[in-house]
This record gives structure tokens, sequence and C-alpha cells, in this order.
């Protein structure tokens, strides 16, 4: 019986690009799978988490603040299909999620957040020193100061600097939890993809 995967390394991922919608056997035994699909997915997923925040009464009393659900998605994007899909992901998840459940200001404070986070998150998991929560939890980090830095640009102000030690605990926690949540789902996903049960 194989034991759970405690960290994802570069050599893990067994997904691979076709351009046809048929699936074919790997040399390794995986499978090849047409990637646009799988980003699909992904995307419709992060977009309910999205919506699926809305509907929670969360209240922290800490404008920025945020549960951050749909980076689920965008974390188990970055392990499965690499860091390019993850960015992309991140951008029009930002953008439609601005545009489906806020406005404007939304879609600027998610970009400017979604877009430090990912980058980090990028960063840290190439050098693949770091297991999948503390990777998540930076990337929570690193949004919440993405947008206290675009608010103090906007309202043109260091005084919401006040509210960075709580933003960077906050994004820790939901960040971690996150991440704990992706190393629970990410083999999952994959015992089923390489076995290839069809969604």
């Amino acid at each position: 019986m194989r034991s759970p995967i405690k960290k994802q390394t570069s050599q893990t991922p067994v997904i691979h690009l076709v351009t046809d919608n048929h699936p074919h056997k790997s040399p390794s035994g995986g499978l090849y799978v047409n990637r646009t699909v799988y980003m699909g997915l992904l995307l419709a997923f992060a977009l309910i988490l999205s919506y699926v925040e809305t509907l929670i009464p969360f209240v922290s009393g800490v404008p920025g603040i945020k549960l951050g659900l749909a980076n689920l998605a965008v974390v188990l994007c970055l392990y499965l299909l690499g860091w390019k899909e993850a960015l992309i992901l991140t951008i029009v998840k930002a953008l439609l999620g601005g545009l489906l459940f806020g406005n404007l200001s939304t879609i600027i404070y998610s970009l400017s957040g979604a877009a430090l986070s990912i980058a980090v998150m990028i960063v840290l998991r190439k050098t693949d020193w770091f297991h999948i929560p503390v990777v998540s939890a930076a990337g929570g980090v690193m949004h919440n100061a993405g947008q206290l830095l675009t608010a103090m640009f906007i309202v043109q102000t260091y005084g919401l600097l006040y509210y960075a030690p709580l933003l960077i605990i906050a994004g820790v926690i939901t960040g971690f939890l996150i991440g704990i949540s992706t190393s629970l789902i990410l083999p999952l996903i994959q015992n089923i993809i390489s076995k290839g049960v069809p969604f």
C-alpha cells in the first residue's frame, strides 16, 4: 500500500498536453490529457468557491481580511499543471470573480493581491524546498500585502500600515489552511489521473 504523499516535487506532475480530446498512455504509464479541460474545471471550481465565500457571514472587522477559498484552486493548479497555468488561472479568476461578485474596485484589489501572491508562490514552488502549506501561507501573506499596498497608493496615506500585523497573521492562517487542504486533495486527484478515471 502506497504511503500518502508528504511533499510534491517538480518531478511529480503526471499531466501532459495533447491536441485532441482522446487520452493516450504516456511512456511512464500516466495519461496524456488536454490541459484546457483541467484549466476549465479549476476555473469553475475557483468561481464556485468565490460564490460560496460571499454566502459565508464572515466579518473580521479588519479591511482586506477574507477567507480566500478560491485560492485552493490556484494552489492545486500550481502543483498539477505548472506555474504558467496557475498564473493564467489567477488573472482570469480575479477578473471574472470581480465581474460576477464585485465591482471595478474588487477587480483592482484582487489583481494586485493575486499578482504578488502567485509570484511568490511560483518562486517558492520552483525552489522545491517548502511543503505546500508553507507555500500557500506565503501566498496568503503576499495577497494581503499586495492589497494593502494598493490601498495605500489609492488613498495616499501610510496610516493603513496599522492593519499590517493583523493582515499578516490572517494571511498565514488562511493560507496555511488552504495549503493543508491542497495537500489532502492533490494526491487524490493525481491518483485519479494516473489511473485514467474519466471525470
